[in-house]
């Protein structure tokens, strides 16, 4: 079942909010860092309107909180909340790729392995 983003709108993998949780997800990033985190991990550059519109949504849903900070810029980090949403999210998001590969699979007659965990720095 596809789920809404922050705006009620259908989620996808490269919606700014899932990108930023994601980034926060492996420690905390004010703006500038989270921008260039998202487009290294996933290709997608935010624009700095995406970019803090989706912080304030974020912020304001409880799924991120601002840090203290010594000079202008405001770090942000992923709350527990803000954690439960991405792991459910990512799931989804894990359940429609299998179900996607699964039907390429029947279509073109070819088997998908079925996924397995990953070993960082391990063949595909």
């Amino acid at each position: 079942m596809p789920r809404a983003t922050l705006n009620g709108s259908r989620q996808r993998p490269n919606d700014p909010p899932i990108l930023i949780l994601t980034s926060l997800a492996g420690g905390p990033k004010h703006g500038h860092a989270l921008s260039k985190d998202i487009e290294a991990f996933a290709g997608v550059v935010l624009g700095p309107g995406a970019l803090y519109g989706a912080i304030t949504r974020l912020e304001e849903r409880g799924l991120i909180e601002p840090l203290a900070s010594n000079d202008r810029r405001r770090p942000y980090r992923i709350t527990a909340t803000g954690s439960a949403y991405l792991a459910e999210a990512v799931d989804e998001m894990q359940r429609l790729a299998d179900e996607g590969a699964r039907r390429l699979s029947v279509a073109n007659k070819v088997p998908v392995p079925r996924r397995g965990p990953r070993i960082a720095g391990s063949p595909i």
